[in-house]
């Protein structure tokens, strides 16, 4: 079966054959009738929009002639004089005849206007957003008709994202869901149905306090950026958190019948038996900003507290002494301070991830400490929910920076460059550069993973041999090299 890939880097497939396209302008050809949706675009209207400004004397012939090649791709076995059935002629110029399950874009458009049941949407929706391999349409994106399409399929990717969110608390999947509806509104902080869903799978796993904060964090952000207060679906929904509402809680699971009441797992436990263990230090020379983070880790499954310190120098021989898989660890301290603390923990063998707090930070000191190689920040006010993502992004191999942290941060990247940075980027290939991109945006590996449409694993060990290519041991200094680089600068982050 003929399938296009139109949603990320473009190409088109014959069964498992890929296809000759051409170059740039003529897959750009492919592309623009791909965006019509089936329907007929002028030989003119190609011409303009492939040649802003001023087309060259034989366009019309090289459309003709790119037309004719795409057909003998599209459809290898016709006859030479058999009329094409795919790229057809349509006067007053061409058109493409699919049917929407052949073009990605289109299979999956229908499949986020649809509706249906919580399970079936569900599966829909992972199978729709499965389709992305990144920017949609990146290749043209110096073609205004391809950005307008570009803004389009990403409007509707977060509808997907939201929707399938959505089918998933109906299904009572809220502990899965909080990790990634917590990047998704933090990515897109404006849209408030991101903040209604993170709110509401927090309250259905047992968070209240901190499903009030999500609510809290997205009434500062109206009005900080528009001047606006939360809107009435949100206004409502912090009234029936408040009010402990009936039918906000989680829906009923189903029973199995072999499974004995006393033996089901509660949603904690469960919760517990998903998520790995995590060996925690934590570092800190207040000791009630210890005493809070002491909270945090007892209250939530799967963590455990291995080890407290006050100062930078305790920090390094208690870690020594316990051996564990994080240090969460404040940057300015007395006698040694976190950054030393934190290279010198990150320079033994086998060191444990690292994950600093700052109550504000210089930007010499975020930009030195990603340097150094840690996994990420947070700030001290960060609420419970964001500390604990933090943590389990990094002990995935993830970085993670607090949104309040990154403006701040990317500044110090400006105009940045580095004698001793890595000078093997000449020698990367264009997949590796785009996941160099995706992980300096950001991105975890399953976000990578889902974008891509590549297995998880699939792109833990590419980040694994492009750090070895590099000579670094860390994925934040991958953040680092993209920026001192060049290849990401500070006006693409959130693209």
């Amino acid at each position: 079966m003929l399938t296009f890939r139109a949603l990320g880097p473009f190409q088109a497939l014959h069964g498992e054959t890929p296809l000759d396209l051409g170059g740039q302008r003529q897959m750009a050809v492919l592309a623009r009738l791909l965006v019509a949706g089936g329907r007929a675009v002028p030989v003119s209207m190609l011409i303009d929009e492939l040649w802003p400004g001023e087309p060259p004397t034989q366009a019309l012939s090289t459309i003709q002639g790119y037309v004719s090649r795409l057909r003998r791709a599209l459809e290898p076995g016709r006859a030479p004089r058999e009329e094409a059935e795919v790229l057809v002629s349509a006067p007053p110029g061409y058109a493409l005849r699919a049917s929407p399950v052949q073009v990605d874009a289109w299979s999956f458009e229908n499949a986020v206007k649809t509706s249906g049941e919580p399970a079936e949407l569900w599966d829909r929706l992972e199978a729709a957003l499965a389709l992305w391999r990144g920017p949609a349409l990146a290749e043209f994106s110096d073609l205004p008709w391809a950005v307008s399409e570009a803004g389009r399929l990403e409007e509707l990717r977060l509808i997907a994202v939201e929707r399938r969110a959505d089918a998933g608390l109906l299904l009572g999947h809220s502990g899965a869901l909080v990790a990634d509806l917590e990047a998704h509104a933090s990515a897109h902080p404006l849209r408030e149905e991101a903040w209604r869903l993170l709110a509401l799978a927090l309250y259905r796993n047992g968070r209240q306090g901190d499903a009030l904060g999500a609510l809290r964090r997205a009434r500062v952000l109206l009005r900080d950026e528009l001047g606006l207060d939360l809107g009435a679906t949100l206004q409502r929904l912090e009234s029936d958190m408040l009010a402990q509402a009936v039918h906000l809680d989680p829906p009923a699971a189903p029973v199995r019948a072999a499974e004995p009441a006393a033996a089901r797992a509660t949603p904690a436990q469960e919760r517990e038996r998903a998520l790995p263990g995590l060996r925690v230090v934590v570092v800190d020379d207040q000791a009630l900003v210890r005493t809070g983070l002491r909270v945090v880790l007892d209250s939530e499954p799967g963590f455990e507290l291995v080890g407290e310190a006050e100062n930078g120098e305790q920090a390094i021989t208690v870690v020594r002494e316990t051996s564990p898989d994080l240090v969460l660890m404040d940057i300015q301290m007395p006698r040694l301070d976190g950054l030393t603390a934190a290279r010198r923990i990150l320079a033994d063998a086998a060191p444990p991830k690292v994950v600093m707090m700052t109550t504000f930070g210089t930007d010499d000191n975020l930009y030195a400490a990603l340097r150094a190689g840690v996994s990420g920040f947070v700030l001290k006010t960060s609420a419970p929910e964001q500390l604990i993502t933090a943590m389990r992004a990094a002990q995935a191999g993830d970085a993670l920076i607090d949104p309040a942290v990154t403006t701040r941060l990317i500044a110090a990247f400006a105009g940045r460059t580095d004698p001793s940075a890595p000078p093997g980027l000449a020698g990367l290939g264009d997949a590796e550069l785009d996941l160099m991109k995706l992980v300096a945006r950001g991105l975890t590996n399953r976000q990578i993973a889902a974008t891509l449409a590549v297995p998880e694993r699939s792109v833990s060990q590419s980040v694994v041999r492009l750090l070895d290519h590099l000579g670094l041991f860390d994925r934040a200094q991958l953040v680092v090299t993209a920026y001192e680089s060049g290849l990401v600068n500070p006006g693409d982050v959130g693209r």
